[in-house]
């Protein structure tokens, strides 16, 4: 889903060519029939299974986009012409790049590009968020994201997230008791950027408890539309839908 950051966030369902804004149809039943076809996300072949969030197998082993300093970006070696496809690795890891501390159920650290600023924190269902470092490669910002991990979590409980259920935590308090941890190399990357960016989210209605459906296991997934936050629609009962996971799936929306 493509998201625009206003109070509250929109939302829109790209389909092929054209897209749809989700936030009309909160309040209203909503239906996806998935007709069995995948295709990958990096080079459109059909698979008979999706791996690792929308690539083919061979894809999966083999593309830049799923290699794997993309979860540990400690890893990452474009700074040294070094990649599973050397010209893709630098156009996007040899970039600035910002550490981060998102709230979403508690305080985590993480890493992404500055050009997907706030995208990245609404598509984790942040509802707060504040730059800790900036750093000209994703090398770096890993190593920052390593230190860092010693004393906050780098995974958001999805499930806590969806409930709303927040932690009551001053998160620019946490961002200046971290950042005098850090050793004198990794302390001169220190964002003084302290803006805290909120995010509200189209949500009628949280689920009590979370019951996630795929498209794996059930072909037609519908019900009222009861919000949308991260990358998951909330469905009646409870239900929520995580849309990126389904990414190269043929999808028809009916409302």
């Amino acid at each position: 889903m493509r998201v625009e950051h206003r109070n509250p966030i929109n939302y829109f369902l790209v389909i092929g060519d054209s897209e749809v804004k989700l936030n009309d149809f909160i309040g209203r039943k909503i239906s996806f029939a998935f007709n069995g076809q995948i295709n990958c996300i990096a080079c459109g072949r059909l698979t008979s299974k999706s791996f690792a969030g929308g690539f083919c197998y061979p894809c999966m082993v083999s593309s830049p986009m799923n290699s794997e300093c993309i979860i540990r970006p400690e890893l990452c070696e474009a700074h040294l012409g070094k990649g599973r496809d050397v010209e893709w690795e630098i156009k996007n890891h040899i970039q600035p790049h910002t550490v981060y501390l998102a709230l979403s159920s508690g305080i985590k650290v993480g890493v992404t590009r500055d050009n997907q600023i706030p995208t990245r924190w609404i598509d984790q269902g942040a509802s707060k968020a504040i730059r800790f470092a900036e750093v000209p490669n994703r090398y770096m910002a890993g190593k920052i994201e390593v230190f860092l991990k010693e004393f906050l979590s780098d995974k958001t409980v999805w499930q806590r997230m969806l409930k709303n259920e927040i932690a009551n935590i001053d998160i620019t308090e946490s961002k200046n008791k971290t950042k005098g941890l850090l050793s004198e190399e990794l302390r001169q990357y220190v964002s003084d950027n302290d803006e805290v960016l909120s995010f509200t989210y189209p949500v009628s209605e949280f689920p009590m408890k979370v019951k996630s459906q795929s498209f794996d296991k059930t072909a037609i997934i519908e019900g009222e539309l009861k919000g949308i936050k991260g990358q998951y629609l909330i469905l009646s009962d409870d239900r929520v839908l995580n849309i990126r996971k389904h990414s190269g799936y043929f999808i028809i929306f009916n409302n």
